[in-house]
């Protein structure tokens, strides 16, 4: 048996490679998942068909998340696929970087609006769900950069930052209706922009990781396996680092 068997997974973000990766490990803990995608229609079919092929159950939605309707459209497509929701993953993300003295307010704008607002969106769309049914999880993707902060990266910075606030604000509010909120914190892994940085630039980005590594996608789906499972269920309001002691606090 899965950890996760019963139980319907919306992973937003999901037609990328880290959310990909979420996607998958969830659905091979026995999760219905729901693949969302904003613009990446074909990754995320193949996605879906990976995950069916595999023996899993999957289904594709469509949402521009920096709109509050269609996360509301996200839910409903889960509902409507798998007849509930349990897990909400909240992964989608972009970047526009460029120092703060050249960032536009549009670069500012839409990473806010992806990454955090989005984010809010979501959480707010589920939780008259989760708080009919008494139970839920929510897994927010933030980041070492929101800890640490990054050159270049004030607007990311700044959203994931705030998905930590966001996690520990709703974690106090729905935690007397079984309801848990936590924070994932990827640092170096070979995933969305890492993948396309020169071998010499990864070598040295690794030789600052305690490990001595980057991580991989699957090291950060992992810890959300095990915060949306029920060995996670008296844990919330935690910010849980998958960085390879990169960040250590």
């Amino acid at each position: 048996m899965g950890r996760l068997d019963g139980r319907v997974a919306a992973v937003t973000g999901a037609s990328g490679t880290l959310g990909g990766a979420i996607a998958r490990a969830c659905a091979a803990e026995g999760a219905s998942v729901v693949v969302h995608y904003s613009r990446s229609a074909d990754a995320a079919a193949t996605l879906v068909e990976a995950i069916r092929s595999a023996g899993g159950r999957a289904e594709a939605v469509q949402a521009d998340l920096s709109e509050p309707d269609q996360a509301v459209r996200l839910v409903e497509g889960a509902q409507r696929a798998f007849g509930g929701i349990h897990i909400l993953v909240n992964n989608a993300g972009t970047t526009r970087d460029t120092l703060v003295l050249r960032m536009k307010e549009e670069d500012w704008q839409a990473v806010i609006n992806t990454n955090l607002s989005g984010a809010f969106f979501c959480t707010k769309a589920v939780l008259r769900e989760f708080l009919r049914q008494r139970a839920g999880r929510i897994i927010n993707i933030t980041s070492v950069v929101g800890q640490i902060g990054t050159v270049g990266q004030a607007n990311y910075a700044a959203a994931k930052a705030g998905l930590i606030g966001l996690t520990r604000a709703v974690a106090r509010e729905v935690a007397s209706r079984g309801i848990t909120v936590n924070a994932v914190a990827p640092g170096f892994i070979e995933a969305g922009m890492t993948v396309q940085l020169p071998p010499d630039v990864v070598k040295r980005y690794a030789e600052q990781v305690p490990l001595g590594r980057a991580g991989k996608p699957e090291d950060v789906a992992a810890a959300v396996v095990f915060l949306a499972s029920d060995d996670a269920a008296y844990i919330t309001g935690q910010v849980l680092n998958v960085d390879g002691g990169l960040v250590m606090r």
